[in-house]
């Protein structure tokens, strides 16, 4: 472009290069504007305080998407941002800037305006006609000027007017002038959209416009929004835009550069400014020739990743078809609506369920941006960054699933970090159950970083400098504010999980304090089994759990003298439920004893057999419900600690004509419930004696108690049910009767058959191996079939 032409590009003014923001197609054109109007500087839509932070964009570690983080210095949480995408008009703007040595300037309205401006806020005198939002709904202008051209999408009215542009010799500045008309016309039409205080904005942009052609001189140019244009044009004093400045709200905000996704660019996110197609228009931007041949090749190659059986003749195929679509629909390029289509019926065999990969994977995509480790930080992000390099797990946008073996070092140290980051409220890591092993020294965790997550780590910040100590000062907050004995124990379970040792003093002190003061038999049967799992920790991750030993063991004493009195005259649901807590407290029982043999804390006597005796208490006591005593004479045979004969006793008493069937239901639901077929299966004593009750049970009391009944057995395996219904077909029974009949049904003889059991030898060599000391494998006393060779 020759002199004049570019002098001429100021004749009425600064040069206002109104676009779409992230749109790739403004973003070309501003980029070429820029080069043929060689501005002495470019004036950005954005917070003037990020002007010191311009010249990070230069860094050769800086990765769009990205986005200026403001948030108030003494709430973090009050924060917004202002992202920016590789092909966001804004970031090609600075980047041209920064490489021509053109200085940069941000004109919007001040971050520490705009954070202290609520939302609630009445709007400034002069700024709105007296009209607020609710009496104006916003406008939404690619929609009206799609609508006024008869489209009824957007996104694709776009595609043809300015992504899909041909090229060759234009005026660069034509764009520019002809969506300054149609937005002139919008504003006109509609004021201001909605949007008050777009005034206020557009009174601060006229000042900072102003203030740089007084310090540069004429040639500035302006990339803003295009509904911002005409308003900059505006012939206003500037009397009347300080004016409507006049009395903002006002904060002290602080800002910087932070990491961004395309996800959070899609408008599906709830960004207001967002796009549909993020990935796309990435793509767009980047691929200077062939980009629908180059798009297909993209999703061929995802989905081959995928498995899927996609050949180039696919890709041939997909391309002439997107192409004879578009000239169908009248339409300068296939645009995303005609490839997508192409990809549906080529590749994807009409289905929509590959199509919805593409539309994540590419459409609107995953990329996360990186920022330089110079940009400023509080002390706490720049931590989590030091210990996300030493410990090699990077964040990354897409989300993923991340096993730890916790008995490695570095496992550990990242399976405590994110431990951490969660009790500070740092969501990057959700634990999940582990696929494989689920013993005590492997973890399952969901990894997926989001760009929010830099806002609560700032907020976190009041905490401590480091994640450690912020954590630790975090864990002591949150024991002193806690008020139910359970959430001091989940706290005191997240402490050793995360491996803070110096915050279980002050756990434990509260722990103590709620366990003496609460009386609920519930809440302390809810919180022994978080509190046994704690003092298992200290297996795998070398944590010193010694504090909790004593806490655990007087919290089960406790435990143990109040739950028979607590399990009198319940409901069936409390029933239910304090059931439950039973269970609960006899694992935990189990576990305690275990860890404590040998401590300090095992002074207080056999724990296992004061539990018994409170098992006893419960099963033979007529005051507790029958769901819970029936439970309890399940768990003492199982745990050895009942005879059984005495147990079928019991249950022949329960079942005698008696008592009430509804009572004998809710007993043999907590008897049998809970992987009780098995034991039925084995001992057709019992099973005969469930037999004899149920069909002794009268018609009119059958429907209240079927519904117990079903629920009892319905939790079976179906395999363990297809026996029960074999067993009962042909009659349970007890004594020689049961002999003669087990005899003659394959697999529940009374003694075991050695000839069945010597057939799988065979196959066992096959997979064990020959024997070491290179003989044959025989039989012997102890192993009578062979088996243990």
């Amino acid at each position: 472009m020759s002199d004049a032409a570019r002098d001429g590009a100021y004749g009425s003014g600064p040069l206002l290069l109104g676009v779409r923001h992230h749109g790739p197609g403004s973003a070309r054109a501003v980029r070429e504007g820029l080069e043929a109007a060689r501005p002495g500087v470019v004036l950005v839509e954005g917070p003037p305080e990020a002007d010191p932070l311009v010249e990070l964009a230069a860094d050769p570690d800086m990765r769009p998407p990205v986005a200026l983080l403001a948030h108030v210095v003494d709430e973090p949480g009050r924060s917004a941002f202002w992202p920016m995408a590789e092909f966001s008009p804004e970031w090609v703007a600075i980047r041209w800037a920064l490489e021509h040595g053109v200085p940069v300037r941000f004109i919007d309205l001040p971050a520490a305006h705009t954070l202290a401006w609520d939302a609630e806020a009445p709007t400034p005198s002069g700024a709105g006609g007296g009209q607020g939002p609710e009496d104006d709904p916003r406008v939404d202008p690619l929609s009206v000027l799609a609508g006024t051209a008869g489209h009824d999408d957007p996104e694709r009215w776009w595609e043809d007017v300015v992504e899909h542009r041909g090229a060759g010799p234009r005026d660069p500045f034509a764009p520019f002038a002809a969506l300054a008309e149609a937005m002139a016309a919008l504003r006109e039409r509609y004021g201001a959209g909605g949007r008050p205080r777009d005034l206020v904005r557009e009174a601060h942009m006229r000042l900072r416009v102003r203030a740089a052609r007084r310090e540069f001189g004429p040639a500035v140019a302006v990339v803003c929004g295009a509904w911002h244009v005409p308003a900059l044009r505006e012939g206003t004093t500037v009397t009347a835009d300080r004016a409507l400045l006049k009395g903002l709200p006002k904060v002290r905000a602080d800002l910087t550069w932070v990491p961004w996704t395309h996800r959070r660019l899609a408008r599906s996110s709830g960004y207001g400014a967002g796009i549909d197609s993020p990935g796309w228009y990435g793509h767009l931007f980047r691929a200077s020739d062939r980009p629908v041949e180059r798009w297909l090749t993209e999703v061929a190659r995802l989905l081959r990743a995928e498995d899927r059986m996609v050949s180039a003749a696919h890709v041939i195929e997909a391309v002439r078809l997107a192409g004879a679509l578009a000239a169908m629909r009248g339409r300068p390029l296939p645009g995303l609506s005609e490839t997508t289509d192409a990809v549906r019926a080529v590749m994807c065999d009409g289905s929509d369920v590959p199509l919805a990969l593409v539309h994540d994977r590419l459409v609107v995509g995953d990329l996360l941006g990186e920022v330089p480790r110079t940009a400023p930080a509080v002390p706490l992000q720049r931590d989590l960054a030091r210990e996300q390099r030493r410990l090699r797990l990077k964040p990354e946008a897409p989300q993923r699933e991340l096993e730890l073996d916790l008995r490695k070092d570095t496992d550990a140290g990242r399976g405590r970090l994110l431990h951490r980051l969660r009790l500070l409220g740092v969501g990057w890591g959700e634990p999940v159950e582990s696929r494989g092993s689920t013993g005590t020294f492997r973890e399952t965790w969901r990894l997926r970083w989001e760009p929010e997550l830099s806002v609560r780590v700032a907020e976190a910040g009041v905490w401590g400098t480091t994640v450690r100590a912020a954590a630790t000062a975090k864990a002591e907050a949150d024991a002193l504010a806690a008020r139910a004995l359970a959430d001091v124990t989940a706290l005191a379970e997240h402490c050793l999980l995360a491996g803070l040792p110096a915050a279980l003093p002050a756990v434990m002190r509260a722990l103590a304090d709620r366990a003496a003061l609460d009386t609920d038999v519930g809440h302390l049967a809810h919180a022994l089994p978080a509190l046994v799992r704690s003092l298992r920790y200290g297996d795998v991750r070398g944590t010193d759990t010694g504090a909790l030993a004593g806490v655990a063991a007087g919290l089960a004493e406790r435990v143990f003298v109040g739950l028979p009195p607590a399990c009198a005259a319940l409901d069936p649901d409390a029933a239910w439920e304090m059931r439950g807590h039973v269970d609960a407290v006899h694992t935990a029982v189990g576990l305690l004893a275990e860890t404590l043999a040998g401590s300090p804390a095992a002074g207080r006597g056999d724990l296992r057999g004061r539990w018994r005796a409170v098992l006893r208490t419960l099963a033979t006591r007529d005051t507790v419900s029958g769901v819970v005593r029936g439970r309890a004479v399940r768990l003492l045979l199982d745990d050895g600690g009942l005879e059984p004969g005495e147990a079928a006793r019991l249950m022949g008493l329960v079942l005698s004509p008696g008592t009430p069937p509804a009572d004998a239901a809710a007993w043999i639901e907590g008897f049998a419930g809970g992987g009780g077929g098995m034991l039925l299966v084995h001992d057709e004593r019992l099973l005969g004696l469930v037999d004899v009750w149920l069909t002794g049970v009268p018609a009119d009391a059958f429907t209240d108690v079927l519904p117990l009944l079903r629920r009892t057995f319905a939790a079976y395996e179906p395999g363990v049910r297809r026996t029960l219904g074999e067993l009962v077909r042909r009659g349970p029974g007890a004594g020689p009767a049961r002999t003669a009949r087990a005899a003659a049904v394959p697999g529940f003889a009374a003694e075991p058959d050695a000839a069945r059991a010597a057939a799988v030898l065979p196959v066992l060599r096959l997979l064990l191996g020959p024997d070491p000391g290179g003989g044959t494998t025989t039989t012997d006393d102890h192993c009578p079939t062979g088996v243990c060779a």
